[in-house]
């Protein structure tokens, strides 16, 4: 049987505005409220959110208006023709081991949550393994296929995150917002980063702006995507937090799973709508881990450019799954998401701002 292609790999603006909140709304959300909350008093986590989401824009537009202003050129070619073919290299391979980690990251975090509240008798490996092959076939498929994929699931996942905030807006207690203004600047610091590091995986726009059918709408679309899942971030924290209360966010391993669970549906028709919410959420994290892994192949594709998709796919997909394996217990993934945060968040700054600056600086166009 032939394998279905769509006419041409083009994709639209819309496309890539949805692709941006796709990516970074995936396992971290999960565990996000947690993170904010054990720094920070009572509400005050929010403005870090809102901090962090701002300074995030920023890095956002800076990546879009790098690569939109090298239309329908792989970020190989304007990295080497604003740098050096080396330099262009190093910078692809580096963006490359970032997609790699945070797909393993992303496989490893959905067999231990799944493991936990789906399938407490399977190994996690095996949700792990079964995860990772669903997502080998879809990147195994066109790269438009994948953004319609996008355009499909991301709808659903939205109305179902707000419906869970909707449905447990009887459990508020408004006395757990407060005190307000109480947490001090080491705890807005280290709260800082962790809400900055929730927002992972904007370097997709360097490599997919080469396929967007009007990159001069790619800055404005991108800002618009990553203004939702900030704006998303921001209620599902104050919901963790007027439910659960700062202690209690802090302490739970996944506050937003947890969240769920608490889902009290009028006349009791529908019980354990946390098994809905998986469902969903398996969802969002699927599309994070496809885009991060494709990415990884387009990267490498356009450096080894002889070999062919498939090829690299079959090579990647057992080292994502070694690397994701790898952590023996809960602390153990924990610091592999901090690495991969504190590296992918790195590596696309730096490189976004160092072309950016050399490239205004020799006056570099695209060609």
């Amino acid at each position: 049987m032939e394998r279905f292609e769509y006419a041409d790999n083009i994709i639209g603006d819309r496309e890539i505005m949805i692709a941006v909140p796709s990516i970074v709304i995936g396992v971290g959300v999960l565990s996000m409220p947690r993170y904010i909350a054990n720094p920070t008093i009572a509400v005050d986590g929010l403005m870090t959110i809102i901090a962090g989401g701002v300074l995030v824009l920023l890095l956002t537009w800076l990546v879009a208006k790098l690569a939109s202003q090298f239309p329908r050129q792989n970020f190989i070619d304007y990295a080497t023709l604003i740098t050096s073919r080396p330099l262009g290299i190093m910078f692809t391979f580096l963006l490359a081991v970032q997609g790699l980690m945070l797909a393993a990251y992303e496989t490893r975090v959905i067999a231990d949550v799944a493991t936990q509240y789906l399938f407490d008798q399977t190994p996690y490996g095996v949700v792990g393994l079964s995860f990772l092959l669903v997502v080998v076939y879809a990147v195994s498929g066109t790269r438009a296929g994948l953004f319609r994929l996008n355009m499909m699931f991301f709808p659903i996942i939205l109305v179902i995150s707000i419906l869970v905030m909707l449905l447990t807006t009887g459990l508020f207690e408004a006395g757990n917002l407060l005190p307000v203004f109480k947490t001090d600047v080491s705890g807005h610091w280290e709260a800082l980063k962790q809400s900055i590091f929730s927002f992972l995986g904007i370097g997709i726009l360097l490599f997919y702006t080469a396929l967007v059918r009007k990159p001069e709408n790619v800055p404005r679309k991108a800002c618009i995507g990553m203004s939702i899942a900030v704006f998303l971030y921001c209620l599902i924290y104050i919901t963790c937090i007027a439910v659960f209360g700062n202690l209690v966010a802090g302490n739970l391993m996944y506050p937003t799973v947890e969240l769920a669970k608490d889902v009290q549906i009028p006349g009791g028709f529908f019980e354990r709508f946390e098994s809905l919410f998986f469902v969903i959420w398996i969802m969002a994290i699927f599309n994070t881990t496809a885009m991060a892994f494709d990415v990884t192949v387009f990267a490498l594709n356009s450096i080894f450019r002889k070999n062919r998709k498939m090829q690299l796919i079959f090579l990647l997909a057992p080292i994502i799954y070694v690397i994701g394996m790898t952590p023996k217990d809960t602390p153990g993934v924990t610091a592999f998401g901090t690495f991969v945060s504190y590296y992918g968040m790195a590596v696309t700054t730096v490189i976004t701002v160092l072309l950016f600056i050399v490239a205004r600086l020799r006056g570099v166009k695209s060609q």
